[in-house]
């Protein structure tokens, strides 16, 4: 970029030089020459139409007189100098180089100092008709001394521009080409593979700041969607892991209780038994695979979720049938009336949410009393599900909805849990637009909630 201004600026400056030089001086010289040639044809023609050389002779005096020319008249009898400026004689005033071009039938023209320095100009006409040879010489015109004085400062601008415009062409291409480098260099990076940087550019033009916008802000959405790919890859792997886990040790209790009931002379009791431990560990893997197949359909089935307007509290009088006995036989109070409102979900995915709540508050509680109740919050209707259990320890509080986590293994183990129950509603109420919330106070009690949009003012208003 520096050497494309160089070369641009130089071409300029050297062809104004060059103009300046020769055709602006040429053009100059021309027209003295043309000034001069015309007052030698004027002063011709008045000598042309004297009568004797006594005319002639007055003629040439009252030229000088009124001019400030110096004057030579050639005539086929005589010589006519201007006395007072040069004395030639005629072998002398032949071998000037404007006369001899004169004496060659040509107009000639001739510039040359006088002995006293003064600078002149010369043009000798030759007239054929008459053959006279009229010579007039002028000293040089103050605007040759102005063309030159011209030439000098117009010469010593020019430098002077080249030199300014060249470092000027170098700051700026200097100010053009950082930028551009910084930005080549922050691409290569980020093929490479390198996002964390961003570019900062010094620059005033709009179009540069913009691309090195879009690069960082490109740099930037590559970097989340590694991080994104990097961070499924891991839940995958983790995933992967506690599943074959969580698959690999119902299957192995499954095949210890089968090749215990093909035992020979093993007690019905004892079988029975064997029996139904291997039931429970199959139930155990039904439920578990059921679990993977919901949050698998959830996560990429996002018109699983019908929203229809529905009561809330019939929804929790079946959820409290279903549960109600698991409760009795734990010897825990299970509290779930509260005043009819209409909500706006789907009616079968938040009954699972419910159901999954309130088994887990049963599951994770060893006395006391669970509770489900809901209150209007303006356009909103919140539900909550509350048990008065051990609590759950600060750390594990922000792990609970992740798959496959429980805060008690073995308990959970025991209790035929699959780890996702929570994940499941997680994924569920985040379906609908909402987000499920836990609270808890180790020893104390356990409190989750959700909210759900209220339906009731279309039918009030239609009441």
């Amino acid at each position: 970029m520096f050497l494309t201004f160089v070369l641009f600026v130089g071409v300029a400056v050297v062809g104004i030089g060059l103009y300046i030089l020769f055709v602006l001086r040429q053009d100059i010289e021309s027209a003295q020459q043309q000034v001069l040639r015309d007052q030698a044809e004027r002063i011709a023609i008045l000598v042309e139409q004297t009568a004797s050389s006594q005319e002639r002779s007055q003629v040439v005096e009252d030229i000088l007189r009124l001019t400030n020319l110096r004057l030579t008249v050639v005539a086929p009898d005589s010589i006519y100098l201007d006395q007072d400026q040069e004395s030639l004689t005629a072998a002398e005033l032949q071998r000037l180089p404007e006369v001899e071009q004169a004496l060659g039938g040509e107009v000639g023209y001739a510039s040359r100092a006088r002995p006293d320095g003064t600078q002149m100009v010369y043009v000798a006409l030759p007239r054929p008709e008459s053959g006279y040879i009229v010579r007039v010489g002028q000293e040089e015109p103050l605007l040759f001394a102005l063309a030159d004085g011209m030439q000098v400062t117009l010469l010593a601008g020019m430098i002077a521009a080249l030199v300014l415009a060249l470092i000027g062409s170098w700051i700026a291409s200097d100010k053009v080409t950082e930028p551009i480098k910084a930005i080549s260099q922050r691409a290569r990076a980020i093929s490479e593979g390198t996002f964390d940087e961003m570019i900062q550019v010094e620059t005033r033009a709009s179009e540069i700041q913009d691309l090195a916008k879009s690069l960082n802000r490109m740099s930037l959405s590559y970097q989340e969607k590694i991080d994104e790919l990097e961070r499924l890859a891991r839940m995958q792997t983790e995933f992967i892991g506690n599943v074959s886990h969580e698959v690999r040790n119902p299957i192995f209790a499954i095949g210890g209780y089968l090749e215990a009931l093909a035992t020979p002379g093993l007690p019905d009791p004892q079988r029975r038994r064997y029996a139904e431990k291997a039931l429970l560990n199959l139930q155990r893997l039904n439920n578990l695979f059921n679990d993977l197949i919901e949050i698998a359909r959830l996560e990429y089935r996002e018109d699983l979720i019908k929203p229809s307007v529905f009561d809330l509290q019939d929804l929790i009088d079946e959820v409290h049938e279903m549960l109600g006995p698991k409760a009795r036989e734990k010897g825990l109070g299970l509290e779930t009336s509260n005043p009819h409102l209409q909500v706006q979900a789907d009616r079968n995915r938040i009954r699972q949410v419910i159901i999954n709540l309130i088994d887990n508050a049963l599951a994770y509680s060893d006395s006391g009393t669970v509770r489900c109740r809901f209150r209007r919050r303006l356009d909103k209707v919140r539900i909550e599900v509350i048990d008065n259990g051990r609590g759950i320890p600060v750390e594990h509080l922000s792990h609970i909805f992740e798959r496959f986590y429980r805060v008690d293994p073995d308990r959970s183990r025991k209790s035929g849990g699959t780890g996702l129950g929570l994940s499941i509603v997680k994924q569920i109420i985040q379906a609908h637009g909402e987000q499920v919330r836990v609270e808890s106070t180790l020893g104390r009690g356990t409190r989750f909630w959700f909210e759900l949009p209220y339906a009731g003012v279309a039918e009030e208003a239609e009441a």
